[in-house]
């Protein structure tokens, strides 16, 4: 008897543990694409709905209200770098997209909270950018989808296609040629940095200043900090520090700053 109570419990166990481990199918799939523009990366995630005979626009999805854009969660829209949306500049990082449709025009949200169940605890004061785009005619999409076409070396059009027709939106990374070259200075004033060359400690200072000019970085500016302390400019290296701790922790994401500040808290002690 005991033997087959314990078959039993084993049986059990596994069926529980194999249950655990399959993957449901959701009524919506869901869908990743990655789409690389130049130098940066297009990442989305969302969930695609079916019509099944439904009303779409005005109907199952209302006009003038916030829309998750997809299925469950909210869809999430990545940037690898800063990047430009209808001539407004969107700061590198991950945002849940939303989007306000009406019959002439839609409302393109995107939401620094990420990481949230379709609209339904959307906060607008989260907003990081508000666009509009014009929904166009389209051939019938039974399973909604958001496309990337129309690639180039620094554009991108993203297409939001359900039913009949398409909003799409560009995407523009900017000057790649220019971030690349200002890329070399930089990695040339960390070699100087890291070897020690102090003879050559003004000349890097130059190269990060010229980077700095064309971005603000937690990396330029803290690398301006550790070279100024090099130098034995104590108060001006911890100036930009701290100037480099504030901007780190104000990216999207924000930068990992906990170690540098460490190194700011030390010169600190000098001072």
């Amino acid at each position: 008897m005991k033997k087959i109570i314990l078959l039993i419990a084993i049986t059990a166990f596994f069926a529980i543990n194999t249950i655990a481990q399959l993957t449901l199918p959701n009524a919506s799939q869901r869908q990743e694409i990655v789409q690389t523009v130049g130098d940066a990366k297009v990442s989305i995630v969302y969930h695609r709905p079916n019509i099944k005979g439904r009303k779409v626009w005005g109907g199952l999805v209302p006009y003038g209200e916030v829309w998750r854009t997809g299925a469950n969660n909210a869809t999430t829209i990545e940037f690898s770098g800063d990047v430009t949306i209808a001539g407004q500049k969107l700061p590198r990082g991950k945002y849940s997209l939303h989007t306000i449709p009406t019959e002439s025009d839609w409302t393109i949200i995107f939401n620094k909270e990420s990481n949230q169940w379709g609209s339904f605890a959307y906060d607008a004061k989260l907003d990081a950018l508000r666009v509009t785009a014009k929904p166009v005619p389209a051939e019938l999409r039974e399973t909604m989808s958001i496309d990337i076409d129309n690639v180039t070396g620094t554009t991108a059009q993203v297409a939001i296609r359900w039913d009949k027709i398409a909003v799409p939106f560009t995407v523009d990374i900017g000057d790649v040629n220019a971030r690349l070259l200002s890329s070399v200075p930089i990695q040339m004033a960390n070699h100087v940095l890291g070897q020690k060359l102090t003879a050559n400690y003004e000349q890097a200072l130059g190269w990060v200043d010229g980077s700095i000019k064309t971005r603000e970085t937690f990396g330029n500016l803290q690398l301006r900090a550790r070279l100024l302390a090099e130098m034995g400019r104590t108060s001006d290296a911890i100036a930009a520090g701290e100037k480099a701790v504030q901007v780190g922790k104000a990216a999207t994401p924000a930068a990992n700053t906990a170690n540098f500040e460490k190194i700011l808290a030390e010169w600190k002690t000098k001072k």
